[in-house]
């Protein structure tokens, strides 16, 4: 493979107290592209996700070593400005995580906390943009005062990534972001990230083989906390290197 790598982990290892939830991790991960991770559940995709953003860090007793490098800087290092590094690696949750406020306010939120606008006409502009970008805007630009929680899921979760986009991320992390929808929304959420993959790079958690198969142009394979395998999706689901990938996509487990 051949690739200018977005972020590059090396010998990266978490413990969970005394639970060793990743062990010696070496990803390197390219931009613009989706990346899926997938394995069985347990096997350490979401703790690897929320290793670049230091999600991890509100979790008690956890133990990080090695380096996680975005763009060449050691994101682990003790003067990292987590602010800063959460606003250019987003994250996309499981379910649509919007706030109990107007679609207006749950886009105006994030750019308030970062004190990145205080234009009003700016402002608008970056919620334009935001909609635009998820194709939200001709369905809900006369409806920006309506609650966020009166919209469908799928509308919930475009909102949500489009509340990223706002930040201008580097980064979009999505942690099994279609489990909560229908199979039509999925794949509508799925065509959207073929879209912004031209913008952004993106890292998919996913236990739907077939949706990483669809929507992703990497993949690794993890179990019990370990990279098995790393490649060309293709290649992975088609002719798999290591035998515990070929057995999981047959599979054999799960």
């Amino acid at each position: 493979m051949s690739f200018k790598a977005k972020i590059e982990t090396s010998d990266l290892n978490l413990y969970y107290g005394d639970f060793h939830a990743l062990e010696d991790v070496r990803i390197q991960i390219p931009e613009c592209n989706v990346t899926a991770i997938i394995g069985p559940s347990g096997c350490g995709k979401s703790t690897l996700l929320r290793c670049f953003n230091r999600m991890n860090d509100l979790v008690e007793h956890i133990r990080v070593e090695g380096k996680i490098y975005i763009e060449g800087q050691n994101i682990l290092e003790p003067l990292t400005d987590l602010i800063h590094l959460r606003r250019k690696v987003g994250m996309v949750f499981q379910r649509p995580n919007v706030f109990d406020l107007s679609i207006y306010n749950n886009l105006w939120f994030g750019l308030r906390i970062h004190r990145l606008m205080k234009d009003k006409d700016e402002v608008m502009q970056a919620i334009q943009d935001g909609l635009e970008h998820v194709g939200l805007w001709n369905e809900l630009k006369d409806k920006l005062r309506k609650n966020a929680r009166s919209l469908s899921l799928e509308q919930q979760q475009r909102l949500c990534i489009a509340r990223v986009l706002i930040l201008k991320p580097d980064i979009i992390l999505l942690d099994e972001p279609c489990s909560a929808l229908d199979p039509i929304s999925t794949l509508r959420i799925e065509e959207l990230l073929r879209v912004l993959k031209a913008e952004y790079t993106l890292v998919i958690v996913t236990h739907n083989m077939q949706q990483a198969a669809r929507v992703s142009d990497y993949t690794g394979f993890m179990y019990l906390g370990r990279l098995i395998e790393f490649g060309d999706t293709d290649q992975i689901f088609t002719n798999p290197k290591e035998k515990l990938t070929e057995n999981y996509i047959s599979g054999h487990f799960g």
